[in-house]
């Protein structure tokens, strides 16, 4: 997170949508030899309370999940890098742009019972984003080769403690130094999402 209080002008509401909409993330946990990471998808409530997600049973965390621990999701959302020169005043520097939520809060594992109904929720979630393709749906599976697949994972519960969101989208700057900038990450600019970005930074202040 950017320590600079003016890039964290999200509210929780703000943050926690973003989070249930992007619905993929960085899981991180502290460990013995190191922080562990897992790239994974994830279900949040409506409430933004509980977030609902599967590892694979050979994950290393996963595997330290003999009792709760605190972890962290991070989600990444676009980000695009700013030239000086597209600010159109001097002695600027340059700068990255980009949105991130980071959850907070506590893992822990779930019955094994549990699973089927998640993965019937995830795929859900997701599939409804691609109408009217006809949905894709657990029961599509062969029965044998479904079981075989969900016994190498793990259904997994986090109870969401904290949430906080940088949001850099150059509210630092004057509006027609900021809009300017835009306008080249519009046209000019690389990363991920750079038009997704441009029109961020095109709507500060409107949220």
């Amino acid at each position: 997170m950017h320590p600079n209080p003016i890039y964290h002008d999200a509210d929780a509401a703000r943050n926690l949508g973003y989070a249930r909409e992007r619905g993929f993330g960085i899981l991180a946990a502290n460990a013995k030899n190191g922080p562990q990471i897992a790239h994974i998808p994830f279900l949040l409530d409506e409430a933004g309370n509980v977030a609902d997600l599967h590892l694979v049973r050979s994950n290393p965390i996963a595997r330290a999940l003999h009792e709760p621990m605190t972890v962290k999701i991070a989600v990444s959302g676009p980000d695009t890098y700013i030239s000086p020169d597209w600010y159109g005043v001097p002695d600027q520097v340059p700068t990255w742009n980009y949105v991130a939520v980071h959850l907070t809060g506590v893992l822990e594992l779930r019955p094994q019972e549990e699973l089927r109904d998640l993965l019937d929720r995830q795929s859900a979630f997701y599939e409804d984003r691609l109408l009217p393709k006809q949905p894709w749906k657990t029961a599509k599976m062969t029965k044998d080769v479904l079981d075989k697949m969900m016994r190498q994972i793990v259904p997994c519960r986090m109870q969401v403690t904290g949430v906080d969101g940088t949001w850099k989208l150059n509210q630092n700057k004057p509006d027609a130094v900021r809009l300017s900038a835009a306008d080249h990450v519009a046209g000019y600019g690389f990363g991920a999402e750079t038009d997704v970005i441009a029109a961020l930074m095109r709507g500060v202040g409107e949220e």
